[in-house]
């Protein structure tokens, strides 16, 4: 009786499955994160004006950068498992298939890349991003200097704020770079 073993090709469309899968799942939990954005930005104003209190608007800025983070964090791995499946997995399995040398395996990930509209669709999500994660806070934090109630202490405390705000907001463009290819692992 022959035994029947897990053929590699198996193995790569496998493999395949599963981080496509992760990449759908991060890309609705990612999408997710901009409307909670918006919801709590929404909420924490309409709080901060309803108690006519500008300090509980420095809760926008941590809520901001720490969904921003999240969102940035996983539209970088949704971005990685494209560029794996194009570069590392895709090939391999074309290897195995003994196929034409102008096929390409999983053709879709890169074609959608090619659309001539990309790049200002790249741009104005990064637009998006910054406007959402960063600029919202920051016009919290101006309104709060504004309205000149908060003491010391919370001056301080958004101050620092305006900086991790800032900070963030250069990772958001830093994220907008196309990113060299990480090595694969040995």
């Amino acid at each position: 009786m022959p035994e029947q073993g897990v053929s590699v090709g198996q193995l790569l469309l496998a493999e395949y499955q599963t981080v496509k899968d992760e990449q759908k799942a991060r890309i609705g939990f990612r999408d997710n994160l901009l409307y909670v954005t918006l919801g709590v930005v929404a909420a924490v104003i309409a709080a901060a004006a309803q108690a006519k209190q500008a300090s509980m608007l420095l809760a926008l800025p941590p809520v901001c950068v720490v969904l921003g983070w999240t969102y940035l964090v996983n539209d970088e791995k949704i971005s990685a498992i494209g560029h794996y499946v194009r570069e590392e997995l895709g090939p391999r399995l074309a290897r195995l298939t003994s196929a034409e040398s102008d096929f390409v395996t999983f053709g879709w990930e890169a074609y959608h890349r090619t659309d001539v509209r990309r790049r200002s669709r790249k741009r104005i999500q990064a637009a998006i991003d910054l406007t959402a994660f960063c600029a919202v806070p920051l016009a919290a934090l101006a309104v709060f200097w504004a309205a000149g109630d908060g003491g010391g202490p919370l001056v301080v405390l958004s101050v620092l704020e305006a900086v991790a705000v800032a900070g963030f907001g250069v990772q958001v463009l830093l994220y907008t770079r196309p990113a060299r290819p990480a090595r694969t692992p040995a």
